[in-house]
């Protein structure tokens, strides 16, 4: 979906209340509203990728730091396919997939937890800390002042990626 704001700004209308909602990433919160918008329209207008609405709302509802940590992986997995899609499951949970699942957000009170869908993806920087032993999916716990390992996430999610492509960890998993 091609973000209305956009369209909106473009057609000199005045924003939807989504929009003035918005928090870009790297948004200064001493900025007017009119700066605000502006910043959130670049964001939107910059980005190489299709969001869905239902995410942005997803992550405006969580804490702070929180919302920083989605906005970097949502980066993150559409840098390593552009054609990953966004999508909501399970009610109200953040799913990105390209061919199968390939991860999933979801906020807690004291962490934020990234799902991995790929149990034989390699993880050779150990930046998987749950469920190694979980038949289908293993998570990364997220907490307050926690960095996220931008490179060994991104080249996890490539090789979950390939494995999508390639049929599915289930089909790899049976040929090994």
């Amino acid at each position: 979906m091609i973000h209305r704001k956009t369209a909106e700004l473009v057609a000199g209308r005045p924003l939807s209340r989504h929009a003035s909602n918005v928090d870009a990433v790297g948004s200064n919160p001493t900025l007017s509203a009119k700066h605000k918008n502006l910043d959130s329209w670049y964001h939107i207008s910059m980005s190489a990728y299709q969001t869905d609405s239902r995410i942005d709302e997803y992550i405006n509802t969580l804490p702070g730091w929180q919302q920083d940590i989605c906005r970097q992986v949502r980066d993150l997995v559409h840098t390593a396919d552009p054609d990953v899609t966004e999508t909501i499951k399970r009610t109200k949970q953040p799913y990105f997939t390209l061919n199968g699942n390939i991860c999933a957000l979801l906020g807690a009170k004291d962490h934020l937890t990234i799902f991995i869908y790929d149990p034989i993806a390699p993880d050779p920087e150990g930046i998987i800390n749950q469920g190694q032993g979980n038949l289908t999916a293993r998570a990364i716990q997220v907490r307050q002042d926690e960095a996220i390992n931008r490179r060994a996430l991104l080249n996890l999610f490539k090789a979950i990626i390939a494995n999508n492509r390639a049929g599915g960890w289930r089909k790899l998993k049976g040929s090994h």
